[in-house]
């Protein structure tokens, strides 16, 4: 789908809106990315969560702006990323997504931060280009089992039903909104951090031509998130791993990354959930303002 024929209802002050095309010779297997750009100084590129977008980071890119030059990406097919029928949505073609924004921009010195998915995306690609990543910072890292349908209830019905043979397809295409913002306020330690404008563009996104097959792509893509956690040990940049006290995933998860990160800093945010960058972004802004 066009660029053009769908745009945010959400603006985030002092970004403005980029694409990617496909690179020559890859029509119809890579589509237009875009990307929202903020602020001046080193590299620093944002990674959302499953189901979201660039705007994820609407609070948290306003608070570190005056400290780097930040690229907050719609990853392939979300967001207002172009869909571009029969793609795959699996970690590596996710990860390609986003080493062809390192590498089409020329970044290096590159800070990457990513949540949940985005988390393990950050840790692969910076697996893949050492020589452009200088830091990566992991938040709630989506590479465990069931992932979003720990949530609750409500989530493991819906997440079961988008991925059930035949119905799925359809069930993917209903976003009821009480249901699902319920389901995304069960990422959250405090519910009050969903805010009504962001769930409206969620669902504006998720009424995009084409948006279901993306939607159940990317829940079937859950075991290669899993499987991407054996390249953890490859990356050579120092590595932050955050964690919310209530996030989905369980100590043992977490104690299991930090074998595979042994010289990684850990932080743990205490009574947050999955999405950190809705409910505390001023503690990863201090993280990444902080003198290293």
């Amino acid at each position: 789908m066009p660029l053009h024929e769908s745009r945010p209802a959400m603006h985030i002050p002092g970004t403005t809106t980029h694409t990617i095309a496909p690179r020559p010779g890859h029509r119809g297997h890579e589509g237009t990315l875009r990307y929202l750009k903020a602020g001046a100084g080193a590299p620093l590129v944002l990674l959302h969560t499953v189901r979201t977008q660039a705007e994820h980071f609407r609070l948290l890119i306003p608070l570190i702006a005056d400290h780097y030059t930040v690229y907050a990406l719609d990853l392939p097919g979300m967001g207002y990323s172009e869909i571009v029928p029969g793609a795959s949505y699996d970690e590596p073609a996710m990860r390609a997504g986003v080493e062809r924004l390192l590498t089409e921009l020329d970044l290096h010195d590159v800070t990457l931060v990513g949540e949940s998915m985005g988390a393990v995306l950050a840790l692969t690609t910076a697996a893949d280009l050492p020589e452009r990543v200088r830091r990566v910072v992991a938040v709630n890292a989506y590479d465990f089992r069931d992932g979003i349908a720990r949530s609750g209830l409500l989530a493991r019905v819906v997440v079961s039903g988008v991925l059930a043979p035949g119905v799925g397809p359809v069930i993917a295409g209903v976003e009821p909104r009480a249901v699902f913002r319920r389901i995304l306020q069960g990422g959250l330690g405090d519910k009050r951090a969903l805010r009504e404008d962001y769930v409206d563009e969620l669902l504006q996104v998720g009424s995009r031509p084409g948006y279901p097959t993306v939607a159940r792509g990317v829940y079937q893509a859950l075991p290669s998130l899993i499987a991407a956690r054996s390249r953890y040990p490859e990356v050579k940049a120092p590595v932050h791993l955050v964690y919310g006290e209530k996030d989905w995933s369980r100590p043992s998860d977490r104690e299991a990354d930090k074998k595979l990160l042994p010289a990684a800093d850990f932080t743990q945010v205490p009574q947050a959930g999955h999405f950190i960058a809705l409910e505390r972004p001023d503690v990863l802004a201090d993280l990444l303002t902080s003198p290293a």
